[in-house]
């Protein structure tokens, strides 16, 4: 397969590829990129939304590529604030831990255990002090943090917005850093968060990830996205005799 014919695959159901110059270089490198998805443990289940995800890193391993499984066992204490106009409650350790082992058993439905890597990204921030975390923060300004489009809403509306709130895109960002990640996939909803990773990756002094998003799979409530947190998913080990 040449490098035009595998990057036709991946752009295949894509909503869009940023950039896909510095991606058709990566390609023609001939080496396995390292290609991460992240997956908070905010409930028990993966659901079919992930699997478009899933499908697309599946895809990537089927062309020879090294895929990140990221269980965000430490941002899912913080809580994604991607499309929410309040701040969500956060969860402990226990339950994030709990979720994160079905998480575990479930995503070889989809993926090849030979080419995947599971990872938890509090393997790389339980080790983070004051300090890192400080300079962490230091890298982005609030105004950058209120060009996304969820937080500029709620700013401009008067709601409340927690400063832990900010630290969640920084982290998912630095998440690429530890991982090195070449490409990093995610709805189209978390672009601003697939974008931090690029600018955290130049800032310690790495090649910038490209970013691929996918589109958003509608929920079993007909308005909002399919989400854990929503409850209007269907999960990928419900039985099909199940009523929804």
């Amino acid at each position: 397969m040449t490098h035009q014919d595998a990057l036709a695959q991946i752009k295949r159901g894509a909503h869009e590829l940023l950039l896909e110059d510095e991606l058709k270089q990566r390609l023609a490198s001939g080496r396995p990129l390292r290609v991460k998805a992240g997956f908070d443990p905010t409930a028990p289940d993966l659901h079919i939304g992930h699997t478009v995800l899933l499908n697309k890193l599946r895809q990537l391993q089927d062309l020879g590529h090294h895929a990140l499984f990221l269980i965000g066992d430490f941002t899912g204490m913080i809580g994604d604030p991607t499309g929410k106009n309040t701040t969500r409650p956060p969860l402990s350790r226990e339950q994030v831990l709990e979720n994160a082992q079905s998480y575990r058993d479930q995503v070889f439905k989809v993926l090849d255990p030979e080419k995947t890597e599971i990872v938890f990204n509090s393997t790389w921030m339980d080790k983070f002090n004051a300090v890192d975390l400080i300079k962490l923060a230091a890298t982005h300004t609030v105004a950058q943090m209120l060009e996304r489009d969820d937080f500029g809403k709620r700013y401009k509306s008067n709601q409340p917005i927690a400063i832990h709130e900010f630290i969640y895109p920084l982290v998912q960002g630095y998440d690429s850093v530890a991982l090195k990640a070449d490409i990093e996939l995610g709805g189209t909803d978390q672009k601003f968060n697939l974008l931090m990773g690029r600018e955290l990756q130049k800032h310690y002094g790495q090649p910038a990830q490209c970013v691929l998003t996918m589109p958003l799979l509608e929920g079993l409530d007909g308005v909002n996205k399919m989400s854990k947190s929503l409850g209007n998913y269907v999960g990928i080990t419900d039985a099909p005799q199940d009523m929804f």
